[in-house]
């Protein structure tokens, strides 16, 4: 469908001549003499650009402007003027309008004006429809308790520059809970990255995130930026954040409290505006005792601590993931998605799932693309999945649907207990962890993951 211009000028003439030159390129045109008709025609049918005149009786072209952009904050607009000054232009620029164009017009400034205002309204579209399919890739998918709690506190941190400890084992989605602590953080526009300390050599691991200012067997090469230089501004992950040395740690630690690191070999500070989150699947608290973690930076990193269960205790998550996967599947390839009946959702969730949530991921890839029909069943399931045809995966197997599942029923419980005990002690968490007989760590842990705070309700 061709886009549709509003053209507002006093002068007739102007008008008219601008509706052919558009209506000759495709454009719809509609027309308005004065700033008064130009509401009147908006409020009955939103054009996709706005060609405004300044100069017009009564309500001139900048208090028209002023109306759209209150009416239609996105309204695109164009402003044009025959007296046309820098001072006038600056004006209209800062009152929303997208460009501005002189009298007597250039045909060809003219047409290359509204080509550019259409396709940029265009490609902010398409950027914010980009931006909201990415931020799903990364979505924290399920509606159980620790999950529910563990949303509800993102939209508490996330604001914050606070640094981030998560901790859950191997495959639970620890970068996906990073991810979505910095989209609904100030710092969503700058950049988010990604280092896995256990990939990277120990000796480059250090030049890796600080970078160097020289080397020792190479004359040209006088400095390399690290991962914080790219960061600045935005979020540092760090996976398996125990794997770093003592001197990392402690230049770790030095950026979370002064926002400040020196490049390897260097001999002035750099400062940095960067918030860290760190994640792990081992006790960083028995690395301390171990004296294998720094104590220090392991209190600054328990602030806000978070725990990812894994993927056997929230089974009732799984039709959900089961439905995200699909669907991003089916974006990322192109075929037509898939069902999954009962049987073979009630399949997958008997299954163990060592490798939690990575592992299903994987496992409803290769079911979707070797599935021969368009709706899975659970009898196909053996042969598409071979390996993992233990008896929680045969049809019919733990589908007693009166029954709760005993990981449930034992969050179920233990949610409930908590709850009552710190209601007991009034929310005092040393008394209650000491009643309970666990350390307060643990016992915040747990009230993180049920998403237990003193205004929960029974």
């Amino acid at each position: 469908m061709s886009k549709l211009i509003l053209v507002v000028d006093d002068e007739e003439g102007i008008r008219v001549s601008l509706t052919g030159i558009l209506q000759d390129e495709g454009y719809q045109v509609i027309m308005a003499e004065n700033g008064t008709d130009a509401i009147e025609l908006i409020r009955e049918e939103v054009p996709d650009l706005v060609l405004l005149d300044i100069w017009m009786p009564g309500m001139d072209g900048i208090q028209t402007l002023e109306r759209i952009r209150n009416m239609y904050p996105e309204m695109t607009v164009v402003m044009m003027s025959g007296h046309g000054t820098i001072e006038t232009a600056v004006k209209s620029t800062k009152s929303g309008a997208f460009d501005f164009i002189e009298k007597p017009f250039s045909l060809d400034k003219v047409l290359l004006t509204v080509f550019n205002a259409i396709n940029f309204k265009e490609l902010k579209k398409e950027n914010e429809a980009l931006k909201q399919a990415t931020f799903r890739d990364y979505e924290l998918i399920g509606a159980s308790a620790c999950i529910t709690g563990i949303r509800s506190q993102i939209q508490r941190i996330a604001p914050t520059s606070t640094p981030v400890l998560i901790q859950g084992e191997q495959g639970v989605g620890k970068q996906l809970l990073a991810r979505a602590i910095h989209h609904f953080s100030t710092r969503r526009d700058k950049p988010f990255v990604s280092v896995n300390c256990k990939a990277i050599p120990e000796r480059l691991l250090i030049e890796e995130l600080f970078g160097y200012e020289r080397t020792e067997n190479s004359e040209t090469s006088r400095q390399k930026r690290g991962r914080l230089d790219l960061v600045d501004g935005g979020t540092l992950f760090l996976d398996d954040v125990e794997e770093l040395s003592s001197q990392g740690q402690a230049e770790l630690l030095r950026i979370i409290t002064e926002q400040l690191f020196e490049r390897k070999g260097g001999s002035r500070p750099i400062r940095v505006d960067v918030r860290i989150i760190v994640a792990t699947s081992s006790s960083l608290e028995n690395a301390v005792k171990e004296e294998k973690f720094h104590e220090e930076l392991y209190h600054q990193l328990q602030i806000v601590p978070f725990y990812l269960p894994p993927l056997r205790e929230r089974s009732e998550d799984i039709p959900q993931l089961i439905l995200h996967f699909v669907n991003q599947f089916h974006r990322r390839e192109g075929w037509e998605p898939k069902t999954f009946d009962k049987s073979a959702v009630n399949c997958l969730k008997g299954y163990d799932w060592p490798g939690n949530v990575r592992e299903l991921r994987n496992v409803v890839e290769r079911i979707l693309i070797m599935a021969p029909g368009p709706v899975v069943k659970g009898d196909e399931l053996p042969e598409l999945i071979p390996g993992r045809c233990s008896q929680s995966l045969e049809p019919g197997a733990n589908q007693k649907p009166e029954i709760t599942p005993l990981s449930v029923a034992r969050e179920q419980f233990e949610r409930k207990y908590l709850l009552d005990a710190m209601q007991h002690y009034e929310w005092n968490l040393d008394e209650t962890a000491e009643m309970l007989k666990i350390e307060r760590i643990v016992l915040q842990r747990k009230l993180i993951q049920y998403g237990l705070t003193p205004d929960t309700k029974e």
